[in-house]
């Protein structure tokens, strides 16, 4: 929730600014408004690549779940009131949420861990940067928090597995995995979502056989980074390399058939992965079908 290097750059109207910071509740919470407008100011900042229209800023701002991250940034700055509102409303939710994840007895541990975390601290004890300074209110504070559970456990199963992330091919925070509040819906999302997924058809059928058949392997069977090295009669080691190296060749056909063949400009092309994320992302299967040669 501070100032990154692009939201640095904008200049919010303070009127605007203090009305949203009065909307949102903020004062309940003891926020001053200079800290919620950095807030807002950072979030649009990651939203935008550039100082954007007022109509659009506005807009963008307006659709925040504002009263949820006033709770969340006075959480971050330690406010007890608000610590404790959170607990009340969230503890017996994201409980039976993890327990549904991952069981009755992993469930708790994973609840306990993530609540420690939000708080600011790691599973030795020591402080660190609040979860909560990663919210920047684009999604319901209550969908944030159960993307961060399975996160979290998908994270336990990878390194239980000992596989790798999944890098390029996969969002780092939490928040990008879920569903954008921006107001009226974007008439071009249906075309930027069939750019990706013609991108992505198009990255794969550039791919020779080996690289497709480690993809599938690890995306679409859920092969463990030692069993694709088996196959391939390699090192672990040597396997994981190779899978990153696939994934970055693969995420830059993608942003070059956006960029350079479609002629999207990069607000647009992060927007098609956003999009085609909240509907699911592109199916895994395609992994194992013939796709005819792209046309780049």
């Amino acid at each position: 929730m501070t100032r990154g290097r692009a939201a640095s750059s904008l200049d919010l109207d303070p009127a605007l600014v203090a009305r949203l910071h009065a909307r949102a509740g903020a004062p309940a919470w003891r926020v001053p408004v200079e800290r919620f407008g950095g807030v807002l100011a950072h979030a649009a900042g990651k939203r935008f690549d550039a100082a954007p229209e007022p109509a659009a800023l506005n807009a963008f701002l307006d659709g925040l779940h504002l009263e949820d991250l006033a709770l969340a940034i006075a959480c971050a700055d330690g406010d007890e009131a608000a610590w404790n509102a959170f607990v009340a409303r969230y503890r017996g939710e994201l409980t039976r949420a993890a327990a549904s994840i991952a069981g009755p007895e992993q469930g708790r541990d994973l609840g306990d861990s993530l609540f420690a975390e939000l708080f600011g601290v790691d599973a030795r004890g020591t402080r660190r940067r609040p979860l909560f300074e990663y919210f920047h209110g684009r999604s319901r504070l209550s969908t944030w928090l159960h993307a961060l559970l399975s996160q979290r456990f998908i994270d336990v199963v990878r390194a239980e597995r000992r596989t790798s992330s999944l890098d390029d091919m996969e969002l780092p925070a939490a928040e990008a995995l879920v569903p954008v509040a921006t107001g009226p819906p974007d008439p071009d999302r249906p075309r930027l979502v069939a750019a990706l997924h013609q991108a992505f058809d198009g990255a794969l059928a550039a791919l020779d056989a080996n690289d497709r058949l480690r993809l599938a392997c690890y995306h679409a069977d859920g092969m463990t980074l030692a069993e694709i090295a088996r196959l391939f009669h390699e090192h672990e080691a040597t396997a994981s390399r190779k899978l990153q190296r696939i994934r970055q060749s693969l995420r830059q056909h993608i942003d070059r058939h956006l960029g350079e063949t479609m002629g999207l400009k990069p607000e647009q092309v992060r927007q098609c992965y956003e999009y085609a994320l909240e509907e699911g992302g592109v199916p895994v299967d395609a992994l194992r079908q013939e796709i005819a040669p792209a046309s780049f």
